[in-house]
């Protein structure tokens, strides 16, 4: 048991220590962006105490926003997780977002283009959501398997340029995602997905057949996009464990060597890449939006690649960097409406974050640790942890 603890603090030790420095510098910045912190900087001893006050509730409000909301349970004790649903709503789309570029990068490939290919997946899970009629269960599979596919081959195409013509992957992925956002704006526009009687960008609402099923009722939005979100991370955990992905990506020329076809593995990883973030978007819209918006993908592509950064680009750790971020996002929103906390600290709070874990050397620095994992070295290594 105590070899497991000691394995676990290992793997993970570069990525808490990070998170702990960037909370404490996000509620450094806290307690100074507060008015009434300042007036008192004459008094150390208030000065200091009042800066605690403020951070503590501020991050005490964050906790209530993405966790518990003591303020819920007057009818019953289970609302208060409500704040937790949301977590879990938000996280589903962002872990199989994050595994997308997870999969890229453990297989030696960059892949930037998660947001086109989340896009391009909820379209694909919208209009058969919206425009066919099929039974229950039924439906939601076409759907989803409609926007794997199509965002699969968006994907691929990546794959494919890089093995056959040396196109590099994170060029040619931004370039897409542009495609895809305008893509999206024009599709918006035609007869077949603008609603009628509407003006401004949105197609029609899927079908209830088409809706993912809600885990506790219509009081929490959270639904079994989370269920299928952990599934896949149990998936791409077998693939990178028992397939050639790892191979060809740590050394592409031993791969050729052993007899592996490196452009076959560079299509199919990206292929499969962008079926991740395909699914993102289908479940996006099939569990929580039900429609399909210019907005429908917010910034879930590129939090994503933060997300595989600060999971150490392991599925596990994906998928306990999107819950955290996740929450983060949840609770951003109650730490601004009950203290004088702009949500911006938040951003601020994920940038540090990924500061802290882009310079393992500083981490090592202050904590004075004398070994720090030479894979976190994520631009040396190319992300193969």
């Amino acid at each position: 048991m105590i070899n497991i603890i000691a394995k676990l603090w290992q793997s993970t030790k570069l990525s808490l220590l990070a998170f702990f420095l960037a909370v404490l510098t996000g509620g450094l910045l806290i307690a100074f962006s507060d008015p009434n912190v300042l007036s008192l900087w004459k008094s150390p001893f208030r000065f200091f105490s009042e800066a605690i006050n403020v951070s503590s509730k501020a991050y005490a409000a964050l906790f209530q926003g993405a966790i518990f909301d003591i303020n819920l349970t007057k009818r019953s004790f289970v609302n208060g997780f409500y704040p937790l649903s949301e977590t879990f709503t938000i996280a589903a789309p962002l872990i199989l977002a994050g595994l997308s570029v997870t999969l890229a990068f453990r297989a030696g490939l960059f892949n930037i283009g998660a947001q086109g290919q989340f896009i391009f997946g909820a379209i694909s899970a919208s209009y058969i959501g919206f425009k066919f009629s099929l039974p229950p269960v039924i439906h939601i599979v076409v759907a989803i398997i409609f926007a794997i596919l199509v965002a699969g081959l968006w994907g691929g195409l990546v794959g494919l340029l890089k093995s056959k013509t040396g196109a590099h992957e994170v060029i040619v992925t931004i370039m897409l995602n542009y495609i895809a956002a305008y893509f999206l704006l024009w599709i918006l526009s035609t007869n077949t997905f603008l609603r009628k009687g509407r003006q401004d960008p949105i197609a029609p609402e899927v079908q209830q057949n088409a809706r993912l099923p809600k885990l506790f009722g219509d009081s929490f939005r959270v639904n079994f996009a989370i269920i299928i979100a952990f599934l896949v991370v149990i998936l791409i955990f077998i693939l990178l464990d028992r397939f050639q992905f790892r191979a060809a990506g740590a050394n592409s020329f031993a791969a050729k060597t052993a007899g592996i076809s490196v452009p076959f593995v560079m299509t199919t990883v990206m292929f499969i890449a962008g079926a991740l973030a395909g699914l993102a978007g289908a479940v996006q819209v099939l569990g929580s939006e039900y429609a399909l918006t210019a907005g429908v993908a917010g910034s879930f592509g590129f939090d994503a690649i933060t997300v595989a950064l600060l999971g150490r680009a392991k599925p596990l750790g994906t998928f306990l960097a999107a819950l955290l971020f996740a929450s983060l996002r949840a609770g951003g929103l109650t730490m601004q409406a009950s203290t004088t906390t702009p949500i911006d600290i938040v951003l601020v709070i994920q940038a540090l974050v990924i500061l802290f874990i882009a310079a393992p050397s500083l981490v090592k620095v202050i904590f004075r640790l004398k070994q720090v994992n030479a894979n976190s070295d994520i631009a040396a290594k190319g992300w193969n942890g």
